[in-house]
């Protein structure tokens, strides 16, 4: 199996090939286009129960789509709904990643998609709410995010503060703590950067350069009110 980037930059295109047999799980509503070889379903991932989980817990659709190459090799393109580069991960069985809410795309069946319970103050102030996703196993995973993907790598003791609206991606082992901005409530939030997060490593952390929060309010602005 090859996972492959297409039109790399704002409209990043995931180009995926398979062998007879091989199959991937991807977003719902991912797919592009595919060769007739192929056979797309829907699959809750861990059964009825993980399915209606991830959808309560991380607002995530209910199920996944399955793309099988089931009448030999097969070709298959994926994107998700809003501009931004995709990034290719390449576990192998000994680590975990996790995940905001819209960072997933694709992956291998040998990657297990779960939820991941935060603690209180990171639910309530990291924007990703009490629970984010979590991706383990051995195989390829693509994430997709908003605007261009950044791959910061943390030495052992190494910190890092980071907006938590550009979060996409980091290892399970980074420990980090949500803080303000400054010294000061106010000047936190008059500076437009509000709450951040303080990374440690040693971990891998991807961010993305722009955030929808950010996005929604300069649209805003243009909208007639009453």
């Amino acid at each position: 199996m090859n996972f492959k980037i297409i039109y790399p930059g704002a409209f990043s295109t995931l180009q995926v090939n398979l062998a007879e047999g091989e199959g991937i799980k991807a977003e719902s509503g991912a797919m592009i286009t595919m060769t007739d070889t192929m056979d797309v379903d829907s699959k809750m991932e861990r059964g009825l129960l993980g399915g209606i989980t991830r959808k309560l817990l991380t607002g995530e659709t209910l199920f996944f789509q399955s793309l099988k190459a089931s009448r030999g090799a097969g070709e298959v393109l994926l994107a998700s709904a809003y501009p931004g580069e995709i990034e290719i991960l390449e576990l192998d069985g000994s680590e975990e990643y996790l995940l905001q809410k819209d960072g997933f795309l694709a992956a291998e069946e040998g990657i297990e998609i779960s939820t991941k319970a935060q603690n209180l103050t990171k639910g309530l102030f990291s924007g990703e709410g009490f629970f984010v996703m979590r991706v383990s196993g051995k195989g390829k995973i693509a994430i997709s995010t908003y605007g261009g993907i950044h791959k910061i790598t943390l030495a052992p003791g190494e910190t890092r503060v980071i907006d938590n609206s550009h979060m996409v991606c980091w290892s399970a082992n980074a420990n980090y703590k949500i803080e303000k901005a400054s010294r000061g409530w106010v000047s936190s939030f008059t500076s437009g950067e509000g709450l951040v997060c303080r990374f440690q490593g040693p971990g891998e952390v991807y961010i993305q350069t722009r955030n929808s929060p950010g996005f929604g309010s300069w649209i805003r602005q243009f909208m007639p009110t009453r």
